[in-house]
């Protein structure tokens, strides 16, 4: 604009400070300089951003790696995708529309200050002031009036998304028991209440640029009034009232842009915060390297205590685990069956006493050597969107086909598997939804089975099975342990028979 005018000028004989030439092949440069800038501003900011996001994921699943299973247990796992998905990419709008506006505010801006101050520097103090109203204190106040708005609606995004998670994965007993208008209700609340937030966010950026085109208007108008009053006075000539005012007026996108930072950055910020805190978050359980392997030799518990949420789940327990024994533990759900297993495993650490592997507390063993001595399969197996092959592989990743086949055979599951179209490598679906309860049990257990460690961690590993499945694996198992210590967690006598001790717990104490 401000060429445009010096041409102007130049028509009107008026005294420029370059040829017309000149002025011509700078308009020219500038077009095609103003396309490959703006691209190049595009290209940087993008791939900028994209890097560092995939930084930024990088260092939340090793975060979650670190906090995990002690400080993501109990977590709401829908607020937790929603943070390493939806959180995650609206940082995007920080790295790409926030950081390169800002310093193409303070760039722009400052040059144009300069240039308009050359005139006289009553001007360039005015557009100053200009610039700092609309790009500095206008998102101030907005972002203040926004308050914790942000912080809600993130908080209300992850809630909903949690809700979300449960109710498809709960719709068969949600049409059995005919809660679906109940949740339904639910559902349509939150997401109105998710609906008005975002409407206030809206409606606070809305006034944010009917305030942010009122302040450019008044200053518009101001810078007219002085160029009009120091004109009249003779100080500038026609070029100084012309060219300041359109200077002004032409000038004002990249503060335009800052002006809208109040509100859309609250999101990101909330965000930003909520993913850092995750970053940031002490693990409970640090893995342990550098310190010298060790071969398994039985276990202990000596005198251990444990307390969850205020509860006290082991009281004073003490526990031997010799070499190649089956020992059994029984008692009613919640007597602490499955945390013995978890603290032998360092998935949770004692509050007194000492929990030791090959006599050698667990604290002081090298995490991978730990879980290279001991195979644990849990009371829900945990199936990936993978094939059979794929999940049982997890055992041991260098599996060969053999080996994988030999120990389904050994759970029992072998002769399921054949009769599948594509055997092995048929998908299991999401959390294995295409297999029954005790299919994916069993699949644990070849997993188990696979490991081939010396110390079997088994808690309710038949609680799924029929009776003639059960006897299969107990069989199995019994064969295994020849050579292994395993330690045979169920609340059913039946499960326990093969086991060579027996060990009855109750309120956290061996009854």
């Amino acid at each position: 604009m401000i060429y445009i005018l010096y041409a102007v000028l130049y028509g009107l004989h008026i005294a420029i400070p370059f040829s017309i030439r000149t002025e011509w092949t700078v308009l020219i440069v500038i077009a095609l300089l103003r396309a490959v800038l703006k691209l190049g501003e595009q290209r940087t900011n993008h791939y900028i951003a994209f890097t560092l996001l995939a930084i930024i994921r990088d260092r939340v699943f090793q975060a979650l790696r670190r906090l995990c299973p002690t400080k993501l247990e109990g977590r709401d796992k829908g607020d937790l995708i929603s943070l390493i998905t939806s959180d995650v990419e609206l940082l995007e709008v920080f790295y790409v529309h926030t950081i390169s506006p800002i310093c193409i505010a303070f760039l722009v801006e400052l040059i144009m200050v300069i240039f308009i101050g050359s005139y006289y520097w009553s001007l360039g103090l005015l557009a100053l002031a200009a610039f700092v109203c609309v790009g500095v204190i206008l998102p101030v106040i907005i972002s203040k009036r926004s308050g914790n708005l942000g912080d809600e609606l993130r908080a209300d995004n992850g809630e909903l998304a949690t809700y979300m998670l449960e109710s498809i994965r709960g719709l068969d007993e949600t049409i059995q028991y005919g809660g679906g208008e109940k949740r339904l209700q639910n559902l349509t609340k939150k997401t109105i209440e998710l609906s008005e937030k975002q409407s206030r966010l809206n409606k606070l950026t809305g006034v944010n640029l009917a305030l942010a085109n009122t302040f450019i208007l008044f200053f518009d108008i101001a810078m007219l009034a002085l160029s009009s009053v120091l004109y009249s006075r003779g100080d500038i000539g026609f070029d100084g009232l012309l060219i300041p005012l359109v200077a002004l007026m032409s000038s004002f996108g990249p503060v335009t842009a800052l002006a809208n930072l109040g509100t859309t950055l609250q999101a990101t910020v909330a965000s930003g915060a909520r993913v850092l805190a995750v970053i940031d978050e002490e693990p409970e359980i640090e893995d342990i390297t550098g310190k010298k392997e060790i071969d398994f030799s039985g276990a202990s518990l000596e005198n251990v205590t444990f307390s969850y949420g205020g509860d006290t789940v082991l009281n004073n327990l003490s526990l031997t685990f010799p070499e190649n024994k089956i020992i059994g533990i029984v008692g009613r759900s919640g007597c602490g069956k499955s945390i013995l297993l978890k603290l032998l495993m360092r998935f949770w650490r004692a509050n007194t006493g000492k929990v030791s592997v090959s006599d050698v507390s667990v604290e002081e063993i090298n995490t991978a050597n730990l879980c290279d001595m001991e195979s644990y399969m849990t009371q829900e197996t945990q199936l990936f969107k993978d094939t059979i092959a794929g999940n049982i592989r997890i055992g041991r990743l260098d599996a060969s086909q053999e080996e994988i086949e030999d120990a389904c055979k050994k759970a029992s599951i072998h002769d399921f598997i054949m009769t599948l179209p594509k055997g092995y490598e048929t998908k299991v679906g999401e959390l294995g939804e295409t297999l029954s309860g005790g299919e994916r049990q069993r699949i644990g257990l070849a997993r188990a089975f696979l490991h081939d460690a010396p110390f079997m961690l088994l808690d309710e590993p038949t609680s799924n099975l029929d009776s003639l499945n059960e006897a299969v694996i107990l069989r199995s198992l019994k064969e295994e342990a020849q050579d292994k210590t395993v330690i045979l967690v169920s609340h059913r006598i039946s499960t326990v028979r093969i086991a060579d001790e027996v060990i009855g717990m109750d309120e956290g104490r061996v009854s």
